[in-house]
């Protein structure tokens, strides 16, 4: 008799509770950088870092990244984009939204192949700019001054990435906006792309 009420109780069950351990597969957010050295498929980890991620999303949304060139490239370290223009003049700063919290503790590393946020000393100065690691940078990561928050991975076009790290640099006048006080600077910069290397188009998939 106990069994017998057992499997009627069983029976009224809806069905989702019969499947209650099966989970629908979750989504996942990727986007292609298109340059004209090759495409780039990056792989989100919106569960690790749904702040950088919701972030960077923003900016491929509103195609801020769109004609932003990799303005910084340090082959055995990473290349460095998403800020700037290349003008005839030099690098001009690409005006970006406000800085986000730093989820450098989010216990992603800084490997081969990672993208993470690009910002100052200041580890909750990250806007828009971010960096490709092009090798295992253990010094980026926590605790090491907040650590540089990884949001995601090249899942598709680590040889594009091997292409742009290896291309010749120099020095090239930069314009930008001082973080703190908004006041306009331009300096020399190093490490920059003698040929640029651009973003033609950032779009999620």
């Amino acid at each position: 008799m106990k069994r017998r009420l057992a499997l009627i109780a069983l029976a009224c069950l809806p069905l989702a509770s019969l499947h209650a351990e099966e989970k629908p597969a979750a989504t996942t957010d990727k986007v292609r950088l298109k340059t004209n050295q090759g495409d780039i498929l990056i792989e989100l980890n919106r569960e690790k870092a749904p702040v950088t991620v919701e972030n960077f999303l923003g900016y491929v949304k509103k195609k801020h990244y769109d004609g932003t060139v990799f303005h910084r490239v340090i082959d055995g370290f990473m290349i460095q984009g998403g800020g700037f223009t290349k003008t005839d003049s030099g690098l001009v700063e690409k005006t970006a939204g406000t800085p986000i919290k730093n989820e450098g503790q989010n216990g992603l590393k800084n490997l081969r192949g990672t993208i993470a946020m690009a910002r100052t000393s200041d580890p909750n100065s990250a806007k828009a700019q971010f960096f490709i690691n092009v090798a295992n940078n253990a010094a980026l990561d926590y605790p090491s001054n907040g650590g540089y928050a990884v949001f995601g991975k090249v899942v598709q076009g680590m040889e594009v990435v091997d292409k742009i790290k290896a291309v010749p640099t120099g020095t090239a006048r930069l314009s930008m906006l001082h973080p703190q006080t908004g006041e306009k600077l331009t300096m020399p910069a190093g490490d920059v792309p003698n040929e640029a290397v651009v973003i033609v188009s950032a779009t999620a998939e």
